[in-house]
């Protein structure tokens, strides 16, 4: 009796620590950037340190000890997203320690990490300056899928070109803690390529590596003793879901988006911007998962159908960071993740200008005087700014150029709470000439302080959502055949076949005189049955803007037996059918849709169901023009850059009944939504309130609150990044 008292206590203790909370968890990712300073000889260095963190967002306090050189990097844009399911944000910060670090680190709470490199100072021969360590970019949290192999390589950079190797990293040297590798993960060191072979249970898994820099040999030669000058740490995770769909599903870069590993070079003051664009047939993009340096701007994220655009900028001011700054990025929807991609923002190293160079700044026009002395062999003639209408001129002692600040090819940008105006003055050679002269490439910048110049941090000319399209309210309607605000369209309809879904199992479509037959025998004067099933209802998808070009884009419709959506059925996907008994009843209303339910097609067991549509509407940029089909193969980027659509709007139904109640005749179904625009980032999720107004019929319960559940973004053309 005593020894089975004591078997269960133990499995009682057992069983607490099993279901207790989890001790501190690991970061989603991790990079140090390492810079050798100068100062001692490279015995220390500044440690640019970036972490991914699970949700909940750590603080930033604690980082940073008094008296440490230590800066944390606040942003007034912070990375962060939804994606794998946990979601996650980005912390940075920069610390001056030994060559030689190991530490462990505490990001609030619940987020604890385990951090050891070696970069130990080394003169270089070649050089006379202090070995740099390798850079390698964090990409975002990695997702995968079960029984889907997939390629991840690495973006490493290297200031000094020598070679890169990574490899796993070795607890029994001190570089990880219960750092298991998986089976599941291979590695080609020589291109720093992770392999994940599909061969892993759904769950989240987490990857120590370290990247070295080798001195490069030729080929021929064979060395053995090659040791790696420094090692720096890489922290992956990998998240991997369960799926259905094809491994060749995930969404594809497109368009003008950088290539991969591409180098952006950037002078003081200059902006930088790119466009990214994906395609995601299968699934739309919910987010643009971004991992870069601190005032990153992401602006002008559309997520419309298969198409994903976004735009990135970034101004160079005064500032700590290191010379290499990665940007990564990936798209993901519900269940995909395109692959991740790099782009580099080199900081070019500028010299210390010649004495006697003056730069006057004043209210209309800053002036430039240069000693000619300063330019030895370099071609005066050639040189310009960035509008060569602007002369510059010299004599024998002295080079003046007059630069107007509304002209001359004049930018302006603003850098933190700062007003830049910038220009260059540059060797301008025609394209055919070739020359081994040296060149000259010279940034020159007014700064006006935030008093005095009153502006925001970061200039986007756009007009709002409201100013194009009105206070918009959106709502849903279901209505039974012939009934309702619309209904002489659905009374004797007209159908328009919607294309099925690529990927679905394509039957036979019905025609449309049975579909026009059954409509009328559903309007007959029979009262259907008490307790039996109803057979089709009519979803209107209804919005109040009275803009004569406005159209309405229906994206997605789900169904659900239960108000959480746990479990769906897709009704449209893509703009396209998800069956080919649904059907799009035809009418002359531009701001609105009506989709024909076929009941008996879906599957639904239950008594009740409940719906879900993802809204924009758009106005075409060009009368002559109509707003996209996302339902077409014809769809490209060019389809977002010539229309202007509002936010994307998903709208939730109240329960709708599926059973016959009551033979009396009934009003019909109403459940309005009101909306208020938002502009918000595509990781936020926004909820609206809303007011409802509800009729039930007896055959068909009244619907709950309709709920604007997100706003991913206001989906505008027109964007001025300064």
């Amino acid at each position: 009796m005593l020894e089975r008292f004591k078997l269960g206590i133990l499995l009682q203790g057992l069983t607490l620590v099993l279901l207790g909370p989890a001790c501190e968890a690991s970061s989603l990712g991790l990079t140090v950037h390492v810079v050798p300073l100068n100062s001692d000889g490279g015995n220390t260095v500044r440690a640019h340190f970036s972490v991914i963190a699970p949700s909940p967002c750590p603080a930033l306090t604690g980082l940073c000890a008094v008296g440490e050189e230590c800066l944390v990097h606040t942003t007034s844009l912070p990375f962060n997203g939804t994606k794998p399911k946990s979601g996650w944000c980005v912390r940075q910060w920069q610390k001056t320690v030994p060559s030689n670090y190991s530490a462990t680190i505490n990001l609030g709470s619940n987020t604890e990490l385990y951090v050891s490199m070696k970069a130990r100072p080394k003169v270089r021969a070649n050089s006379g300056r202090l070995n740099q360590p390798v850079f390698v970019a964090l990409p975002p949290p990695l997702r995968a899928r079960v029984n889907c192999p997939h390629h991840f390589p690495l973006s490493v950079k290297d200031l000094d070109g020598d070679k890169v190797r990574c490899r796993f990293a070795h607890p029994d040297q001190g570089e990880c803690l219960n750092c298991s590798q998986h089976s599941f993960i291979e590695l080609d060191e020589e291109k720093c390529m992770l392999t994940f072979t599909g061969n892993a249970p759904a769950g989240q898994y987490f990857i120590y590596l370290m990247a070295e820099d080798l001195i490069p040999v030729p080929k021929i030669r064979h060395v053995t003793d090659n040791k790696p000058l420094s090692s720096v740490p890489v922290h992956l995770s990998l998240t991997v879901e369960e799926s259905t769909s094809s491994c060749s599903d995930e969404p594809v870069a497109t368009g003008d988006t950088p290539i991969e590993d591409s180098t952006l070079f950037v002078l003081p003051f200059q902006e930088v911007k790119f466009n990214i664009n994906f395609m995601s047939q299968l699934e739309s993009v919910v987010e643009v998962a971004v991992v870069g340096p601190p005032e990153l701007f992401r602006v002008g994220f559309k997520s419309i159908g298969p198409l994903a655009a976004m735009t990135m900028a970034w101004v160079r001011s005064e500032n700590t960071l290191a010379r290499l700054l990665p940007i990564c990025f990936a798209v993901n929807t519900k269940s995909l993740q395109s692959e991740p991609r790099c782009v580099w923002l080199y900081q070019k190293e500028m010299r210390t200008l010649p004495a006697g160079t003056e730069l006057k700044c004043e209210k209309k026009e800053m002036t430039l005087l240069l000693p000619v002395d300063s330019l030895s062999n370099i071609n005066l003639a050639e040189l310009q700014l960035n509008s060569p209408t602007c002369p510059v001129t010299y004599n024998n002692t002295h080079l003046t150029a007059r630069i107007s600040l509304s002209g001359c090819g004049t930018k302006t940008v603003h850098s933190g709470s700062e007003l830049v105006y910038t220009n260059t003055l540059k060797s301008v050679r025609p394209y055919t000439m070739v020359s081994r002269k040296p060149s000259l490439i010279l940034p020159l910048a007014c700064r006006i302080p935030g008093v005095q110049a009153q502006g925001p941090q970061y200039k986007i000319g756009m007009p709002a959502e409201r100013e194009v399209f009105g206070v918009i309210k959106i709502w849903l309607e279901i209505h039974p055949p012939g009934e309702g605000p619309l209904a002489n369209f659905t009374r004797i309809p007209t159908f328009r076949n919607l294309r099925l879904f690529p990927g679905r199992v394509r039957r036979e479509v019905e025609s449309l005189s049975v579909n026009t037959s059954t409509s009328s025998t559903n309007n007959n004067t029979s009262s259907p049955a008490v307790g039996s099933r109803i057979k089709q209802l009519d979803l209107h998808v209804m919005s109040n803007c009275s803009i004569d070009r406005a159209e309405m884009i229906v994206s997605n419709c789900l169904e659900s037996e239960t108000e959480d959506f746990a479990k769906s059925q897709p009704i449209l996907e893509q703009g396209c059918s998800a069956s080919n008994t649904t059907l799009e009843v035809i009418t002359t209303k531009t701001n609105s849709k009506i989709y024909r339910l076929d009941l008996s097609s879906m599957e639904t067991s239950g008594s009740t169901m409940y719906i879900q549509c993802t809204v924009n509407l758009c106005i075409a940029t060009m009368p002559s023009e109509k707003c996209p089909n996302l339902c077409t193969r014809s769809l490209n980027r060019a389809t977002l850059v010539g229309s202007v659509f509002t936010g994307s709007y998903t709208i939730r139904s109240g329960p709708i009944s599926l059973v016959v109640t009551s033979t009396t005749p009934s009003p019909t179904i109403i459940t309005t939504a009101m909306t208020t625009t938002m502009t918000t980032p595509p990781s936020t999720t926004t909820t609206a309130q809303a007011t409802t107004q509800s009729h039930a019929p007896e055959q068909a319960s009244a619907m709950a609150a309709g709920v604007i559940l997100t706003t991913i973004s206001i989906f505008l053309q027109n964007i001025f990044l300064y």
